[in-house]
C-alpha cells in the first residue's frame, strides 16, 4: 500500500528506493554496538558489520565513518586534532545522526507530496485534521515531555477558549442575557512560565549560550528566577526531578538531565562532511545545504566532542524552532472554525468490553469535558438559523404563517408561539434561535411523526386509488365475459334457425339506403371533435406558458433565497471572525499593558537606582578631593622632611669628616713622640 501511495504522488522508482535506502540505514542505526576499553576513555565497536551496511546505504567509506565516529577531528586554535570518544558520547552521535537524517528525509517527502498536489490557484478553504498526544507524565520526564505537554496547554487553552469563553461571547454578540460563567480554566500563567521572557525556555536558551553552563547552573538558574511563580514548584527532597509544574493535567516533576545539549541539538561534524559529499545522490541532497559551510557548527560541546548544527552567527536551539513551529499552528487554528474528537481510553490492557471508571473520568476532567457538560446544561448548545428554523419546522405549524414574504424573526417568534414552547426554553437572538439542550431533539421527534402520519396518509391515498383501478379493471372484465357468453349463447341458438339465416343475408341490404346519411353524420361529429381538439390545444398551450412563466419565477425565487442564505452565512461568518479578532486583540493588549506596567516598575528602579549611584559618585568624588588634599600635604611634609634629613646627613658629613681630620692630626702627634722615646 505505501509503495502503491508513492507511486500515486508521482515518486520515480529511484526515489522510492533511495527513500527505502535511507530509512533502512536510520533502522540500522539502533543496532549499532559500543563497548568501552578497560584502561582507556576510547569506545570501540563490537562489530564493524552494521556500520559497513549503513556505509553501503548511505553511499560513504566505511574507514572514513568509523572514524569520524569513534576519533572525531576537532579544531583546537589553528590546527585539528583528534578526541577520543567514550561509550555514552558515541551512543549520542548515532541518535543524533539518525534524527537528523530521519528529520530531513521526512521533511524531504513531505515537500514532494505538497508539490504534487499544490494548485496554481490559492486555495480559500481547506480541511485538516491535527492527531496529537496527549498529556505525558512519567515517572521521570525529560525536555521531551516538557516540549509535548507544552503543546498541550496551548491546545487546551484553545479548547477552552472556543468552548467556554466564545460560546459565551456569542450569547452576548446575539444580544441574549446571560451572566458570564468563569470556570477557571485560564491556563495562561502556565504557558507563560514555559514561553514568555524568563521562562524555562528562555532560561534555557540562555545557558546554551555559556561555554562552561551545566544542567546544574540552568537548574540553579530556574529556581531562583521562578520560585515565586504559581505554577512551579519545587520537587520533594527524596524525589530525583529537578524542578515541577503544575500542569492542567496534573503535578508533573522533571529532571534537567542533558538538557543544554538536547536544547542545542549537536551533530557530529565529520560524519555530516561525510554525509553531505556522499556517492548516493539522495543523501547528498538532504546534506547539500551543509557541504559548503566548512564552519557548520558554532557552539561546540565541551564534552562531547560534537557540535551544533547550525552556521556561526545564526543559531537556533530546538526550543526557538519548536515554539515558531508552534505559533505558526496556533494561528493556523485561530483562522479556522475548529471541532473537537476526543478519544477516551477505555482501559489500559486494550481490552474489549472492560471500563474503569476512575480512568475514564480523569480523561474527562483533564480534557475539559465536564466543564463543556456544565456550560451545555446551564447555556443553549443548540441554535438554529431564523430560515432554517421556518424551513424545517414550518410542517409543525400549518397555516400560521400566511404566505407572502415574512421577516425571519417574526415567522420564528410566530411559529415558537404556535408550538406552545416554554420560554424559558429558547431564546431568541438577531439571527438565530437558541435551544436548551433536548428541546431541538424533541422538535425533531415531532418532525418526524407529523412527516409518519402524511407520509403513512399519501400512502393510504395512493394504495387507495391503485386497489379501485384494480377493482374495477376486474368489473369491466367480468361484464366483458359475461357479454361474450350471452352472445355465444344466443349464437349457437339461432345459427341453425332459416329466418336468422335470411336475416343476416337481407340485414346488409338494408344499410345501403342510410349511407349518406351516415356519412354526413360522421363528418358533423369529425367536426365537431376538431373544433374540441382545437380549443383544448389552445387551452393546453396557454396553460403550458402559465406553468412556465411559474417555473422561471419559482427559480429565481430560488435563487435569491440562496443569495440571501449565502449573504447570511457570510454575514454569521464575518461575524465570527471579527469577535474572534477583537478577542485576540483584547488579550494582545492586556499582555501589551502588563507589559509596559513592568516596563514601568522597572524604568522607576531604574531611576531609584540611578539616584542612589549618583549618591554614591558624590561621595566618592568626595573622598577623593579629601584624599588628593591630603596627599598633597602629605608631599609638602615629605618634601620638607627630605630637606631636613638632607640638611642632617650634611652636618653628619661634616661633622664625619672634622672628626676624620682631628683623628689624623692626633695620629701625626703620637708618631714624633715615638721616636723621641
Amino acid at each position: 500500500d505505501t509503495l502503491e501511495a508513492l507511486d500515486i504522488m508521482n515518486f520515480t522508482p529511484e526515489e522510492i528506493e533511495a527513500v527505502l535506502r535511507v530509512v533502512s540505514a536510520v533502522l540500522l542505526f539502533g543496532n549499532v554496538k559500543v563497548k568501552q576499553e578497560r584502561n582507556s576513555d576510547q569506545a570501540i565497536l563490537t562489530n564493524n558489520t552494521v556500520t559497513q551496511k549503513i556505509c553501503k546505504l548511505l553511499g560513504m567509506p566505511a574507514v572514513d565513518f568509523e572514524k569520524a565516529l569513534l576519533k572525531p577531528r576537532i579544531k583546537v586554535g589553528r590546527e585539528f586534532v583528534q578526541k577520543s570518544q567514550n561509550q555514552d558520547q558515541v551512543i549520542f552521535s548515532c541518535e543524533s545522526i539518525a534524527k537528523a537524517i530521519y528529520e530531513r528525509s521526512f521533511k524531504w517527502v513531505a515537500g514532494k507530496i505538497n508539490k504534487v498536489l499544490s494548485r496554481n490557484y490559492q486555495a480559500c478553504s481547506f480541511v485538516g485534521i491535527l492527531d496529537i498526544a496527549g498529556f505525558e507524565i512519567f515517572r521521570i520526564n525529560s525536555f521531551e515531555q516538557l516540549c509535548i505537554n507544552y503543546t498541550n496547554e496551548k491546545l487546551q487553552q484553545l479548547f477552552n477558549h472556543t468552548m467556554f469563553i466564545l460560546e459565551q461571547e456569542e450569547y452576548r454578540t446575539e444580544g441574549i442575557e446571560w451572566k458570564f460563567i468563569d470556570f477557571g480554566l485560564d491556563l495562561q500563567p502556565c504557558i507563560d512560565l514555559i514561553e514568555k521572557p524568563m521562562g524555562i525556555l528562555a532560561l534555557l536558551d540562555e545557558e546554551c549560550w555559556f561555554p562552561k553552563a551545566t544542567d546544574q547552573t540552568f537548574c540553579s538558574k530556574v529556581e531562583s528566577e521562578l520560585s515565586g511563580r504559581p505554577k512551579f514548584a519545587k520537587p520533594d527532597f527524596r524525589s530525583d526531578a529537578d524542578f515541577c509544574i503544575l500542569h492542567y493535567a496534573g503535578y508533573v516533576e522533571y529532571k534537567a538531565e542533558k538538557w543544554l545539549l538536547k536544547n542545542m541539538d549537536p551533530l557530529n561534524e565529520n560524519i555530516v562532511q561525510l554525509l553531505s559529499g556522499s556517492g548516493d545522490w539522495f543523501t547528498a541532497l538532504l546534506f547539500k545545504d551543509t557541504s559548503s559551510n566548512p564552519g557548520f557548527s558554532s557552539m561546540a560541546s565541551a564534552n562531547s566532542g560534537v557540535t551544533s548544527r547550525v552556521r556561526k552567527g545564526m543559531f537556533r536551539t530546538v526550543s526557538q524552532l519548536y515554539k515558531q513551529q508552534l505559533e505558526n499552528l496556533m494561528n493556523t487554528l485561530h483562522d479556522t472554525r475548529p471541532h473537537f474528537v476526543r478519544c477516551i481510553i477505555p482501559n489500559h490492557e486494550k481490552k474489549p468490553g472492560k471500563i474503569v471508571a476512575p480512568l475514564i473520568l480523569e480523561q474527562l476532567r483533564c480534557n475539559g469535558v465536564l466543564e463543556g457538560i456544565r456550560i451545555c446544561r446551564q447555556g443553549y448548545p443548540n441554535r438554529v438559523l431564523f430560515q432554517e428554523f421556518r424551513q424545517r419546522y414550518e410542517i409543525l405549524t400549518p397555516n400560521a404563517i400566511p404566505p407572502g414574504f415574512m421577516d425571519g424573526r417574526k415567522a420564528a417568534t410566530t411559529m415558537l408561539e404556535k408550538l406552545d414552547l416554554d420560554s424559558r426554553l429558547y431564546r431568541i437572538g438577531k439571527s438565530k434561535i437558541f435551544f436548551r439542550a433536548g428541546v431541538l431533539a424533541n422538535l425533531e421527534s415531532e418532525r418526524d411523526e407529523k412527516l409518519r402520519v402524511l407520509i403513512i396518509g399519501l400512502q393510504a391515498m395512493a394504495r387507495g386509488n391503485l386497489a379501485r383501478d384494480s377493482f374495477k379493471k376486474l368489473i369491466d372484465q367480468h361484464k366483458a365475459i359475461q357479454v361474450l357468453q350471452r352472445n355465444g349463447r344466443c349464437y349457437v341458438k339461432l345459427r341453425n334457425w332459416q329466418w336468422w339465416r335470411l336475416f343476416t343475408k337481407v340485414k346488409p341490404l338494408l344499410q345501403v339506403t342510410s349511407t349518406d346519411k351516415v356519412v354526413h353524420e360522421k363528418e358533423e361529429e369529425l367536426k365537431k371533435v376538431q373544433d374540441q381538439y382545437n380549443k383544448e390545444k389552445a387551452a393546453l398551450q396557454e396553460v403550458e406558458e402559465k406553468l412556465t412563466r411559474i417555473s422561471e419565477d419559482r427559480t429565481n425565487l430560488q435563487e435569491q433565497i440562496l443569495r440571501e442564505k449565502e449573504v447570511a452565512a457570510e454575514a454569521e461568518d464575518r461575524n465570527i471572525r471579527l469577535t474572534t479578532k477583537k478577542a485576540e486583540l483584547e488579550e494582545y493588549i492586556h499582555d501589551l499593558e502588563e507589559r509596559v506596567d513592568a516596563e514601568e516598575e522597572k524604568a522607576i528602579k531604574l531611576i531609584t537606582e540611578k539616584k542612589r549611584l549618583e549618591a554614591n559618585l558624590v561621595e566618592v568624588e568626595n573622598s577623593l578631593a579629601e584624599e588628593g588634599n591630603l596627599r598633597q600635604k602629605l608631599a609638602l611634609e615629605k618634601t620638607t622632611l627630605e630637606n631636613k634629613l638632607k640638611g642632617v646627613e650634611e652636618a653628619l658629613a661634616n661633622k664625619e669628616d672634622n672628626i676624620a681630620k682631628v683623628t689624623r692630626d692626633r695620629k701625626k702627634k703620637k708618631v714624633p713622640t715615638a721616636t723621641l722615646r
